[in-house]
């Protein structure tokens, strides 16, 4: 007989599948039924048999579908999800009919129209079931055997029919491959982690079977007897783990895809962190995916997971050896809301190897010292954190920089590093060492968690909205011990803290009702993994609308929070660190078009000190382009980085970046003044950053600014936003027709503002139709027609050499002085400027190095030399040229 391992190590290679979604359960045999067939939408057709199989004289309610004529196929089995029924899983199973398998799904004991009580997967009953299934199946003349009543079979399912897979696995040697979703490894750790009751999902969890009286006799017993005391037992520990997949870990020897939620308070994935350990040491391929979602909500990724078990099981039973099952490891990142269409952006990222929870560990230093708290009498009221049905879509919002979790005064603890110097992707368990006391010999119950603070300290965010719970007796107090915090997938952005914060009480746990005083000592740094073998795709994934039981409380919480949205971005490139604006590739279509373009495979570089202008005629696609540059906008294909760090909305790396882009949006009641002070102090930097008088000086509004602006004309609106976009004096400053509506004497200001800013080695990008300006002030150009690059480099290189010369100066040029610079060698004539600063210099044998030399000689204050009128005939030669 050969057995399901040493099946798999003969075909060796790896492969992803389908999933089987809702969340599953348990058994069946013998009995009568009859046909019903179905007709799937497209060919083949699915057929549907429904009995009820009576294996141990319990009634189970099965369906069986097949699809395709009569040749042999593997045989998989879908289980429910805790509370559900068969029919829950009825989708996922056409599907994988209509692929060529054998596909039975049955309603689990106590559920649906099966009969019997729920004794939650005890290998005598829902696990002794599935076996039941098993033999029926092992009859059945289409399905493929591997030797008699030994069918090609595979198991899957949510939750409740992921660890019934698990289970079935370590009791039935005739199990080939199994892909357990959402599920636990012992439900003992999973409801009593560390001996803490999880009141709250325990108390769901009996509600959603229907209640106390719908389970097996002592299972009742011992949740009303825990219930009651807040505390579980020996016996009620005993009981859960007996029956769990870790009791027969080393039983599990076939290949397993493992999928686990991140956003899951009920079963973490430290869960599937156990079950990768155990099954691999068994010699088993045991690959691990980190979904989205889970039992708290959030997008469980239903296509993609479905096609990743469908592979896998088309590798492992159907025996494909070129089937691709994906990563050994792989985990969703999601990171922020596309602005153009409001999808959540989601991107894979993944390892040839599993990483652990404790890969890569990176010491964070901690402050110092001795935190004292209280647990209240009664535990109330406690603290929040993840909220059973809610707290998926609380976690998807957490990595767009919303939080919900509340800690009360006086009943928590926290320890807080300094801002980070480079951003840290953390993918697992965080770790520290604390020493703990509690008073009059009293168990601690404490609930530790990591905060990430935004750099103001008044944003904080819980990544998934997870806590860990910890019992700490008296024999373990007043030494150092070292505590796991939650698994997580989750970045800290530079500038960012890492709160580490120990609690009293949880709202989804049981806390002691007899008041105590904690104290806490931080006794080394937080360490953080890593996992720096796992790397993000450049590309995002398809992404589906977030599941939410409690939308409509997500929705108003991200209303209330006004918190910041941050985006998942591309790893920093360490070679453009230095480079204000690289632009790669970039194109974006017009709305609701699939092939007019706004911008098209657009690239340029921007270096320091640099004065670029930004030129072309209107839907050229500048303002298109500056768009994409902030943030405001997502391009469709391309990439943009500012100083290494990849653009999305809401990106750190804009802090240091300052824009005026089509106007900026004032308070008319309020002041000048006021409104930049009001602008400067919702960035949350301090106030002493503004450097909001030079910004000021700059703009030039003189005794407006104590006026309220809807008295401004535009032009002094316009040098009110100018203003704006200076505060903090940026790296990068990004201003869009920034002269609309200034006079000559402003205009000439702001010319030699921009020329001023950059030689401080900061960058200017200005987008301008003066070309005279543009031609004046700026070092370089990027010429854009119809969305595409046409020409871009120094300013010299592309209106070419000529021998008409502008002068800028910063006095008045007097016509003595203008003739004086007529009469030099090489000059066949100097005329001033209409505005008299500035002279036009016609060259007649001189070059412009020896006009300079000859400038300086005679005290002319010079500000800029460059050719004259030559940048417009360049530009109208390169337009039409585009045209043409």
């Amino acid at each position: 007989m050969e057995t399901p391992t040493a099946r798999w190590r003969r075909l060796l290679p790896r492969t992803p599948g389908r999933w089987a979604a809702a969340l599953a359960a348990l058994a069946v045999l013998v009995g009568g039924g009859t046909w019903t067939a179905v007709a799937d939408d497209g060919p083949p057709a699915v057929q549907r048999e429904d009995r009820m199989l009576r294996p141990g004289g319990v009634p189970i309610d099965i369906s069986y579908f097949t699809a395709g004529g009569s040749g042999k196929r593997p045989a998989v089995l879908i289980g429910h999800g805790f509370g559900g029924s068969k029919n829950d899983v009825r989708a996922q199973a056409e599907k994988l009919a209509a692929d060529g398998y054998a596909v039975l799904t049955w309603s689990a004991r106590g559920f649906g129209r099966s009969g019997g009580a729920i004794s939650l997967n005890d290998p005598d009953g829902e696990v002794k079931d599935v076996s039941g299934l098993i033999d029926w199946l092992a009859e059945r003349p289409e399905v493929e055997l591997d030797e008699k009543g030994d069918p090609r079979v595979g198991l899957t399912g949510a939750s409740y029919g992921g660890a019934v897979s698990l289970l079935a696995a370590g009791h039935d040697q005739r199990v080939d491959a199994i892909a357990p979703v959402i599920t636990y490894w012992n439900l003992a750790d999973a409801l009593f982690p560390d001996g803490v009751f999880k009141k709250l999902w325990a108390g769901i969890f009996v509600t959603s079977g229907g209640g106390c009286e719908k389970f097996e006799k002592r299972l009742c017993e011992m949740y009303e007897r825990v219930a009651v005391s807040g505390k579980p037992d020996a016996a009620a520990t005993k009981l859960l783990t007996e029956r769990s997949p870790s009791a027969v870990a080393d039983r599990i020897k076939v290949p397993s895809l493992l999928l686990q939620g991140q956003s899951d308070s009920l079963f973490p994935l430290g869960h599937a962190d156990a079950m990768q350990k155990a099954i691999s040491a068994n010699g088993a391929p045991a690959s691990v995916d980190w979904i989205s979602g889970g039992h708290d909500g959030g997008d469980n990724e239903t296509s993609r997971v479905e096609g990743r078990v469908g592979a896998w099981f088309d590798r492992y039973l159907k025996e494909e050896t070129g089937t691709d099952t994906g990563p050994a490891f792989r985990v969703t990142r999601t990171g922020g809301i596309d602005s153009t269409d409001g999808a959540a952006l989601k991107r894979g990222a993944s390892s040839d190897t599993y990483p652990g929870l404790r890969s890569g560990g990176r010491e964070i230093p901690l402050g110092e010292g001795t935190k004292t708290f209280r647990n209240p009498a009664g535990s109330a009221p406690p603290a929040i954190s993840a909220v059973p049905g809610v707290g998926g879509g609380l976690s998807q919002l957490s990595s767009l920089g919303v939080g919900l979790s509340l800690d009360f005064p006086g009943q928590f603890g926290r320890f807080e590093s300094a801002p980070l110097a480079t951003s840290v992707h953390v993918t697992g368990t965080p770790t520290v060492r604390v020493t703990v006391k509690a008073t009059e010999g009293r168990d601690a119950v404490l609930f530790g968690k990591v905060y990430d603070v935004s750099p103001d300290g008044r944003q904080q965010v819980l990544p998934s909205q997870l806590v860990a719970p910890y019992r700490i007796t008296p024999d373990q107090q007043g030494k150092p011990i070292e505590l796991a915090l939650p698994a997580v997938d989750h970045e800290f952005d530079a500038g960012h803290r890492m709160r580490l914060v120990f609690s009293a009480t949880d709202l989804g746990y049981a806390s002691p009702a007899e008041p105590a005083t904690y104290t806490v000592t931080a006794d080394g740094p937080l360490t953080v993994p890593t996992a720096p073998a796992v790397t993000t795709a450049a590309a995002t994934l398809p992404w589906w609308t977030w599941g939410l039981p409690a939308a409509a409380l997500v929705i108003a919480a991200a209303l209330l929070l006004t918190a910041r949205r941050r985006t998942a971005t591309p790893a920093p490139d360490p070679e453009l660190t230095d480079v204000p604006l690289q632009i790669t590739g970039l194109s974006k279509k017009y709305a609701k078009s699939v092939d007019r373009y706004a911008v098209r495979e657009l690239s340029f570089r921007v270096e320091k000190g640099q004065v670029l202008g930004l030129l072309g005629p209107n839907g050229a696609g500048k303002t298109t382009t500056l768009r994409m540059l902030m943030g405001l906008i997502t391009p469709d294909e391309g990439e943009i980085r500012v100083f290494g760090q990849a653009i999305r909305p809401g990106a750190p790396v804009l802090s240091r970046v300052g824009a005026f882009v089509e106007g900026a949006g004032f308070l008319p009641h309020l002041s000048g003044r006021a409104n930049l002070d009001l602008y400067w102090q919702a960035t949350g930097r301090p106030a002493e950053d503004a450097h909001i008088e030079e910004a000021l000086e700059i703009a030039g509004l003189g005794d407006a600014l104590a006026r309220a602006v809807r008295t401004y004309s535009q032009g002094m609106r316009q040098r009110l936003a100018i203003a704006q976009a200076m505060l903090g004096m940026p790296d990068l400053l990004i201003l869009d027709e920034p002269t609309n509506g200034l006079d000559p004497p402003q205009i000439r200001e702001m010319r030699d503002v921009m020329i001023r800013y950059a030689a401080g080695g900061r960058t200017v990008i200005v987008s301008s139709h003066l070309l005279s300006e543009v031609e004046q002030s700026c070092t370089h150009l990027v010429v854009m027609d119809r969305g595409r690059l046409v020409q871009a480099g120094p300013v010299a290189e592309i209106t070419g050499s000529g021998d008409m010369i502008l002068v800028t100066t910063s006095d008045e040029v007097s016509e003595p002085l203008a003739e004086k610079v007529a009469s030099l060698p090489g000059i066949g004539s100097a005329v001033r400027t209409d505005d008299g600063r500035g002279l036009l210099v016609r060259l007649d044998g001189a070059t412009t190095s020896r006009l300079v030399a000859d400038l300086v000689r005679l005290d002319v204050p010079v500000t800029g030399v460059g050719p004259h009128r030559r940048l417009e005939d360049a530009f109208l030669t390169l337009i039409s040229g585009g045209a043409a």
